[in-house]
C-alpha cells in the first residue's frame, strides 16, 4: 500500500510543487489537498492519510492549531509533518510541541522531501538537532511543565543516556552502535522513555529534554 498524504498550504504553486515530487514515487499517492488549516480535520477524516503536510502560516487557522486539533479529535490520526520557510520561526517549535512529528524546509531538495514523507510514515520523527537546540534555547528553555514531567519520570541512567542521544538526532540503529548492545534493546529504552514522560514520539521527548534543562539547548 502507499504512503497517503495530504497537502495543506495557502499557497498553489507550493502545493503544486509538493505534489509533483512526491507523485513521481511510486510508493506514494498525494490523495488531497487544502488551502487552508481550516480545513484540514473534515479532509482528514473523509481522506484518512497517513501524513498530513502542514504549511505552519495560513490566513484562517494555522498549522500549529490545526495540528493540535487533528491530534486531539481524530482517531488514530495522522503523522503531522510541518512544511516551513524559516527553520527558526516561533511557529515552528510551537507545531512540534503541538505533536508534530518533524518540519521540513520549503527549499529542500526533492529527494529530502521523499525521504522526510516515508520517514514519519513510518513512525520516526524528522528532527534537525542543531535546528531545535536554537528554537528550544530561544522559545522554551526553562519550563516549568516540562521540569515536573522529567522529575516524575525517573529515568534509569541508561534511559538518560539514550534520550541525550536522541536529542542530537541518532536513530536507534545509530543510538544501538554507539552504546554496543542491540537494535531491540534500544527500542525497549526508547518506548520506556516516551511512555514515562507521557511523550507521544520523539520530537515530544526531545523537546522535553530541552525545556527541562536535562539537556543544554544552547
Amino acid at each position: 500500500m502507499p504512503v497517503t498524504v495530504l497537502l495543506v498550504d495557502d499557497e498553489p504553486l507550493v502545493r503544486a510543487g509538493l505534489r509533483a515530487v512526491l507523485e513521481a514515487q511510486p510508493d506514494i499517492e498525494v490523495v488531497g489537498e487544502a488551502a487552508d488549516g481550516a480545513a484540514v480535520v473534515p479532509l482528514v477524516r473523509q481522506l484518512r492519510p497517513d501524513v498530513v503536510a502542514m504549511d505552519v502560516r495560513m490566513p484562517l487557522l494555522d498549522g500549529i492549531e490545526a495540528t493540535r486539533v487533528v491530534l486531539r479529535t481524530v482517531a488514530e490520526p495522522p503523522k503531522i509533518l510541518v512544511v516551513t520557510t524559516f527553520e527558526d520561526d516561533e511557529y515552528v517549535y510551537e507545531a512540534l510541541r503541538a505533536g508534530a512529528a518533524g518540519f521540513l524546509l520549503k527549499r529542500a531538495r526533492p529527494a529530502e522531501i521523499v525521504h522526510a514523507v516515508r520517514l514519519v510514515a513510518e513512525g520516526g520523527s524528522l528532527l534537525f538537532p542543531a535546528s531545535v537546540r536554537r528554537l528550544a534555547a530561544r522559545y522554551g528553555a526553562g519550563d516549568r511543565p516540562a521540569r515536573a514531567t522529567l522529575e516524575r519520570a525517573r529515568l534509569t541512567e541508561r534511559e538518560a543516556e539514550v534520550l541525550r542521544l536522541m536529542t542530537r538526532g541518532l536513530s536507534n540503529a545509530e543510538i544501538a552502535a554507539r552504546l554496543v548492545v542491540g537494535g531491540e534493546t534500544v527500542k525497549t529504552h526508547v518506548s520506556a522513555v516516551l511512555a514515562k514522560l507521557g511523550a507521544r514520539d520523539r520530537t515530544q521527548a526531545v523537546i522535553t529534554a530541552y525545556e527541562s534543562g536535562f539537556v543544554e539547548p544552547r
